[in-house]
C-alpha cells in the first residue's frame, strides 16, 4: 500500500539520521576520552594515583593491589565508546539490509537520510 511504502521510506530515513548522529557522537566522545587520557601512558599514570605507599604486609601485597577498585575517567569513556560502536555497527546493518530489498524509494530515504544526518 502507499501508506505503508511512505512509512518504511520514513523509517529508513530517520534509521539514517540516527546513524549519521551516533557516528558525530563516537567522534566528539573519541575526543573526550582523548583529553581524559593522562599525559604518560605509563602503567602507574593509567592507574589511580595510590595517596600513600603501603609499607605494611598485612594491607597485601602490592601485586594484590594493582588492580584499581574503581576504573579512571578514560576507562568509562572507552566503555560509552564501545557502546557507541554497537549502537552503529547494528544501525548500519538494519540500513543496508533495508536498502539490499532493490527498494528505488527505500535507497533514496537512505540515502536523504544519510545526507540530512551529516548536514545536521
Amino acid at each position: 500500500s502507499p501508506a505503508g511504502m511512505v512509512l518504511s521510506v520514513l523509517v529508513i530515513l530517520l534509521l539514517s539520521v540516527l546513524y549519521e548522529a551516533v557516528k558525530m557522537g563516537k567522534a566528539v566522545l573519541l575526543r573526550r576520552a582523548l583529553l581524559a587520557l593522562p599525559r604518560s601512558l605509563s602503567h602507574e599514570a593509567l592507574t589511580e594515583p595510590q595517596e600513600e605507599e603501603q609499607s605494611d604486609p598485612a594491607q597485601g601485597s602490592p601485586s594484590l593491589m594493582a588492580f584499581p577498585l574503581s576504573f579512571p575517567r578514560w576507562f568509562w569513556f572507552h566503555v560509552g565508546q564501545t557502546l557507541f560502536h554497537v549502537l552503529q555497527v547494528v544501525l548500519g546493518y538494519m540500513v543496508m539490509l533495508a536498502v539490499m530489498s532493490y527498494n528505488a524509494w527505500i535507497f533514496l530515504g537512505a540515502i536523504a537520510g544519510s545526507t540530512l544526518g551529516y548536514f545536521m
